[in-house]
């Protein structure tokens, strides 16, 4: 509950300011162009997806529980998203689940909403605490297999934002972070494959919590 009461938060941060594409946003800090041109177009991700995922993590010592559909009027927090323009979406239906490190501890959570036959969206949040880097190990292996497995296993092909991998995007915006007095920290790519990935940092009065959103 504790977990899902933060991504509760981290969703209402997000509501207030994704404005910014292709780039690292700090507030009124210079950005960092993030996009790609001349991308293919790749295939839309499903919910059979996150078995994908789940056997993925499963070989770096990373579980996941069965996915739990959301019935209440929750799933506007948990699975809320912005369009091309910025406008704030919702959806028919969302389902989360549990991610845990190998001492079988709760480290975060991973939603996928759209409608009932196909997402539009996917987030994973991460609890770093009681640091910034913490889990920087997870937070890696999270969010390269959801981008391995929900867009493609082309990054270093198309570098986009000139990053020649996953870990040195994730590795530029931690330092970037670092570096900052900011609380929040946004950075988005479109292009990848005909999808959006928007990277939330962001501190709590008791951690640190990492949010990549994935976009059909």
């Amino acid at each position: 509950m504790v977990v899902m009461n933060k991504i509760i938060l981290v969703l209402i941060l997000i509501s207030f300011g994704i404005v910014g594409i292709f780039s690292f946003i700090l507030i009124s800090e210079d950005s960092l162009e993030s996009n790609i041109s001349n991308s293919s177009y790749g295939t839309d991700f499903t919910f059979n997806d996150v078995e994908k995922i789940q056997k993925s993590l499963a070989t770096q010592n990373i579980s996941m529980s069965p996915s739990i559909p959301i019935t209440d009027q929750t799933i506007d927090q948990y699975c809320t998203y912005f369009d091309s323009i910025n406008t704030m979406q919702t959806v028919e239906y969302c389902a989360t689940a549990a991610l845990l490190n190998s001492d079988g501890k709760t480290i975060g959570n991973l939603n996928m909403g759209g409608t009932y036959d196909d997402p539009v969206m996917a987030l994973a949040i991460i609890d770093a605490s009681p640091s910034l880097n913490s889990k920087k190990d997870e937070i890696n292996i999270v969010f390269q297999t959801m981008i391995q497995t929900l867009i493609c296993d082309c990054w270093k092909v198309h570098r986009p934002g000139g990053f020649e991998s996953i870990q040195s995007w994730l590795d530029a915006a931690e330092e970037k972070y670092a570096m900052s007095s900011q609380t929040t920290l946004k950075s988005e790519i479109t292009g990848l494959e005909n999808k959006s990935l928007i990277l939330e940092i962001t501190s709590t009065d008791e951690s640190y919590l990492w949010t990549l959103i994935v976009l059909n």
